[in-house]
């Protein structure tokens, strides 16, 4: 599966911003799907992942609470719904898919949209 990240932008602390997560072809319904993070210097961290059907979610800590990760298997699409974002939130993030549940690594990843915050 092809997966293609959009929906970054600047904007100040405070903000609201949606991420989407397009999939080329509808075997992303069968698969798990992740968002990751990367800021520059800094290794790449989780940020939140759902399961095939949306039924289970995890977040990091960091982000609970202020960030929501949903999917509309219809559309083959997913998306992460980032509110009161911080400027800590800077980042380049990136989605991720796989057919197992929260895998060491994800097998298919698309490329990454950057998503600025100024204070």
């Amino acid at each position: 599966v092809q997966l293609q990240a959009s929906g970054g932008g600047l904007v100040q602390a405070g903000s609201s911003l949606r991420l989407s997560c397009a999939a080329s072809d509808r075997t992303f319904r069968s698969y798990h799907m992740g968002w990751f993070r990367q800021a520059p210097g800094k290794e790449r961290e989780f940020v939140a992942a759902i399961n095939w059907s949306g039924a289970m979610t995890r977040y990091a800590d960091s982000v609970k609470g202020r960030f929501a990760i949903s999917r509309d298997n219809s559309k083959n699409t997913g998306y992460l719904q980032m509110n009161s974002l911080k400027p800590e939130d800077t980042a380049v993030y990136y989605c991720a898919a796989d057919l197992t549940w929260l895998p060491l690594e994800y097998n298919y990843w698309g490329q990454g949209t950057q998503v600025t915050v100024s204070s």
